[in-house]
């Protein structure tokens, strides 16, 4: 059994609350407490010289949100933008960032019991370090991340850096 991340609440029982989403033919869950919101595909800007897994920024009701491409995060796959294709709006500590999936699906609620550590072969694929452990839901399996563990410290203050010229920018 895998414990939730620490400061997340579990629901009674034990239960995870998580939002399932696909990139390529993979199905993949987050917890519900790390996500602010999930928007339909709109217009993203891109910034010069930006890492390949930064897809650019835009202007969320006056919030300026760096955008990043999970797919090129984990090295997979990921299907031709279409309709189904979302921004899921996530708190990392103390910044919000989107995350471009192919579709989300659902939100779930999953028994702890239900999740077991990942195989090696999946993390070996996508990466220990940001995998809780693997959901069995049904005749699914869920490969449920960490979105605070996605991107490495630097990372995540180059996100921050870019976000914070971008709202200066955006306040002149």
């Amino acid at each position: 059994m895998v414990n939730p991340p620490q400061g997340t609440k579990t629901m009674s029982g034990d239960e995870l609350q998580l939002v399932v989403f696909n990139i390529g033919r993979e199905e993949f869950g987050v917890e519900i407490m790390n996500v602010q919101e999930i928007i339909r595909m709109i217009n993203i800007t891109k910034i010069p010289q930006a890492p390949d897994y930064i897809r650019g920024i835009i202007n969320l009701r006056g919030r300026i949100i760096v955008v990043i491409n999970l797919n090129v995060i984990m090295d997979m796959k990921s299907r031709e933008q279409d309709e189904n294709t979302r921004i899921i709006v996530a708190s990392i500590g103390d910044t919000v960032m989107g995350f471009v999936v192919d579709s989300v699906s659902e939100v779930i609620r999953l028994s702890e019991k239900n999740v077991e550590p990942a195989p090696a072969i999946i993390a070996s694929r996508i990466g220990m370090e940001y995998i809780l452990g693997v959901g069995k839901l049904d005749n699914r399996l869920l490969i449920l991340l960490n979105l605070g563990k996605i991107l490495s410290t630097d990372e995540l203050h180059s996100i921050m850096s870019i976000s914070t010229e971008a709202t200066e920018i955006a306040a002149i």
